[in-house]
């Protein structure tokens, strides 16, 4: 069930419940039998809240990118709930579930392949306006048009072509036609990591500005921990799978609770080069989700690992209203260290 309003300490409003979200691909023999499951999301929760950004971040292969299209039911969750607006996405039918997609949308990570290159940008941008019936031909153009000029483009470049763009302008296309159905929530596949850094500060500040305009959610999915910090109210932390740490994202940077958290701080380069940084070096290879380690997934890698973290799974340790960390490390909610 969502959660009750009533419990929270946030003033804000819950858009978003996610609950126990397990994401597995079954691995089958040729014969068709199922030998093994890659655990790609396993068991986690968070919640997004009105107006704001909750950056999902971690390494490549982690499943943060699993967990935001199972969100949307581009891929069929294993199991779990997400209550939007109180309704479970997950318990939908195909067409009740179109009428959810009116209020979510994705702008995915390669502007290059999200857009069709047969087709011209206005007709890419009214395309979800068509699909959902929305106006007429004129007031569809209407539209198109003046979510161009949002993003930065004139009516001139209505007619144009994908080709005809660069990277940078293809990704604001790929944002004005996320924006053309008024959502309430945008997850946002990395959408800049394909981007030159100028670029990305572009994007960033565009979304930012967007979302104070349209008082629009976003889950902002990204591996670069410095993008997110510029973007993001709220971070969660990813390691093969499970949600380690979750928090204010100025409670994360100035305070980093997980050893995986630690590590992954320790390697974004400072502006300043006199200053000095202690490097936290993760040792080992990443697990394979296809059979990941007993106990605490992080253990192999740990410099801190104890005996009982191969053998039981850390519950979630709460340290304040929004920042929780899941490791043998911590005791108690003042997250007082055992060692």
């Amino acid at each position: 069930m969502p959660i009750n309003d009533s419990t929270l300490t946030n003033t804000q409003k819950p858009i978003l419940e996610v609950q126990n979200l397990k994401k597995y691909y079954p691995i089958r023999t040729a014969l068709g039998k199922t030998k093994g499951y890659i655990k790609a999301v396993q068991d986690i929760s968070f919640t997004i809240y009105e107006g704001e950004t909750f950056g999902l971040v971690g390494e490549s292969g982690c499943g943060k990118s699993t967990a935001g299209r199972s969100l949307l039911r581009l891929i069929e969750p294993t199991s779990g709930e997400a209550y939007f607006n109180g309704e479970d996405i997950f318990q939908h039918h195909k067409r009740s579930l179109k009428k959810v997609r009116k209020d979510l949308q994705m702008i995915f990570q390669d502007p290059n392949t999200s857009l069709d290159p047969r087709k011209k940008v206005g007709f890419s941008i009214e395309e979800a306006l068509k699909i959902h019936k929305i106006g007429t031909n004129q007031e569809r153009k209407q539209i198109a048009l003046q979510l161009l000029k949002k993003v930065g483009f004139t009516e001139d470049h209505y007619d144009r072509f994908p080709h005809e763009f660069s990277g940078g302008q293809r990704q604001r296309i790929g944002i004005a036609r996320a924006l053309v159905l008024n959502p309430k929530l945008i997850i946002c596949d990395e959408p800049v990591s394909a981007l030159d850094v100028s670029i990305q500060a572009q994007i960033i500040n565009l979304l930012k500005q967007l979302q104070k305009e349209f008082n629009i959610s976003y889950l902002f999915i990204a591996h670069d921990l410095s993008v997110v910090r510029h973007i993001a109210d709220r971070v969660g932390v990813m390691y093969l799978g499970h949600l380690v740490e979750q928090g204010n994202t100025d409670d994360i940077f100035s305070n980093p609770l997980h050893p995986y958290t630690q590590s992954l701080l320790s390697a974004v380069p400072t502006l300043n080069p006199k200053q000095k940084k202690e490097k936290i070096i993760i040792k080992g290879e990443l697990p394979s989700p296809l059979n990941p380690p007993s106990g605490c997934v992080f253990h192999t890698r740990c410099p801190y690992a104890m005996d009982i973290c191969k053998q039981k799974k850390p519950s979630d340790i709460k340290i304040n209203a929004f920042q929780s960390v899941k490791c043998h490390l911590y005791k108690n909610e003042t997250a007082n260290l055992i060692i």
